[in-house]
């Protein structure tokens, strides 16, 4: 069961799942952009697909009934910062009590032994200092999405304590990735798809907070870490069910202005922004998550670079809009990353 899976990382993690052969369910909201990835990539024909609010907790259970499904992966969220500050209730609505109406679907069905919950990078207490973020950083959060997010986590916590270690056959885990990025994103207030429209409609890119340091990751580096972590999940259990960091090697922790530098000149033009006209919300500067954990404790490890990041969401983005199927797009960028061999740590410094 893939909750949200009509979204960005949702369709791209349903391509990969049908991949592997599995009988995939999905519970989310209709396709929220057009185009969408989850349309324009055919899924629909090929999954148990229910549209529904992750927010309606007899919508969520009759899902779950419906496909009792043996692995959950939990993406269903409103995942924009700055819709956060126009609507705070929808999104915490959305992201803590949906968080609480998937988890006790699990417990009522009683059919999924691993749980994969994903929040976000911003569920930590952020300080705006240099130093990367641990799983046992503080949680916190300025502005609603991220609250939410720390809450989500919260919230997992404690029906893991209260419920599933009782039972011991449950196992639940979270997930903290960095900034995804990659072919099929065509939500609002990101950089890559406003930069990608920018440079369809020949204008000015335009950023936010240009200095802002994030950790940017292509989106299949995350989704591998959340298989591996459900694989663990289902095989070794308990010790396995916590909060993990999936981020990429520190020195891919980039500025905005550098990345969106960087896709202009992967597009063949100059790079050059403007600052975003209008009011601006809050947004901490200062962003990087330490992965440590999941390399030593689950293999896990980041395979592309910043470089191969853009480039590769560069070249999806060029053939989609030069006619390619995109579910052919996502196949073959999955082929390719499956066959990219998995760095050591001093690989990945050499690099």
């Amino acid at each position: 069961m893939v909750t949200g899976h009509t979204g960005f990382k949702g369709s791209w993690l349903t391509t990969w799942l049908l991949r592997m052969g599995a009988r995939v369910s999905g519970f989310a909201l209709p396709p929220a952009t057009d185009p969408s990835l989850f349309l324009a990539g055919a899924l629909l024909d090929d999954i148990r697909s229910t549209y529904g609010d992750v927010r309606d907790a007899e919508s969520v259970t009759r899902a779950f009934a419906a496909a009792r499904p043996e692995v959950v992966l939990h993406l269903a969220a409103q995942p924009i910062v700055r819709r956060s500050y126009e609507d705070p209730v929808g999104t915490f609505a959305t992201n803590v009590l949906g968080t609480v109406n998937v988890l006790d679907a699990v417990r009522q069905v009683g059919s999924a032994r691993a749980v994969v919950v994903v929040t976000s990078d911003k569920c930590y207490e952020n300080r705006e200092w240099v130093w990367s973020y641990r799983e046992k950083s503080a949680l916190g959060g300025r502005d609603p999405y991220s609250a939410s997010k720390a809450c989500a986590e919260i919230v997992t916590r404690s029906f893991r304590n209260s419920f599933f270690k009782v039972t011991g056959d449950i196992f639940v885990a979270t997930a903290r990735a960095g900034n995804v990025v990659g072919g099929g994103d065509w939500a609002e207030d990101r950089l890559v798809p406003d930069t990608i429209q920018a440079l369809l409609a020949g204008r000015p890119v335009e950023l936010r907070y240009p200095n802002a340091i994030r950790p940017w990751q292509h989106v299949l580096d995350p989704l591998a870490g959340y298989l591996k972590l459900a694989e663990r999940l289902d095989s070794g259990g308990d010790a396995f069910a916590e909060g993990w960091n999936f981020a990429p090697w520190e020195e891919d922790a980039r500025t905005v202005g550098w990345v969106a530098a960087r896709l202009q000149r992967a597009w063949g033009v100059t790079p050059a922004w403007r600052p975003q006209e209008g009011a601006r919300h809050h947004e901490q500067i200062f962003l990087k998550l330490d992965s440590s954990k999941a390399r030593l404790q689950l293999g896990w490890r980041p395979k592309l670079r910043i470089h191969d990041t853009v480039d590769w969401t560069v070249d999806w983005y060029r053939a989609f809009y030069d006619g390619a199927p995109a579910r052919r797009l996502v196949e073959d960028q999955i082929a390719r990353y499956e066959g990219v061999a998995t760095p050591s740590d001093a690989q990945q410094v050499e690099a």
